[in-house]
């Protein structure tokens, strides 16, 4: 008779938020399947959102798990948190400074691609008492879907 072996791969990370070691993170099936959704969209989902997809491969994930895990990937730099003014938070994996288009009918809400005006900063700079490190822009409107219906 043969013996079955599994073989059990652990692996850590260190993790550094702001220049303090937060200690090992230990890989996460549940973690990567959230970065995995979210590396697919294009849409911003909420928590919920995520919650409700991931649930499909992980029946006993919490949406409290869903929310930890977003937190720590926002801390890590691997996804952005969105406020757009509804109250519900969106996710975007893409962490490189951009604009977003919010539309005030559907809530949907849309990468621009457009280059970053850096006279913004400037004009900034010219009346804040301390320094510019960026800045974000939200711009709202009715999205070409719900223009047509």
């Amino acid at each position: 008779m043969e013996k079955k072996v599994t073989i059990i791969k652990t692996v850590s990370i260190i993790v550094f938020v702001g220049g303090i070691t937060m200690g090992a993170l230990k890989y996460s099936r549940q973690r990567e399947s959230i970065k995995e959704f979210l590396a697919g969209r294009r849409d911003h989902p909420t928590a919920d959102t995520i919650y409700m997809n991931i649930r499909k491969t992980y029946p006993n994930i919490s949406l409290g798990t869903v929310y930890r895990n977003l937190s720590l990937l926002e801390s890590l730099g691997e996804v952005q948190k969105i406020s757009c003014g509804d109250g519900a938070e969106r996710f975007d994996p893409n962490t490189n400074p951009h604009y977003h288009f919010v539309c005030r009918q559907c809530g949907c809400v849309k990468d621009i691609p457009m280059p970053l005006c850096e006279e913004l900063e400037t004009m900034a700079s010219a009346i804040v008492e301390g320094s510019i490190e960026g800045h974000t822009a939200m711009f709202y409107g009715t999205c070409g879907e719900c223009r047509r219906v």
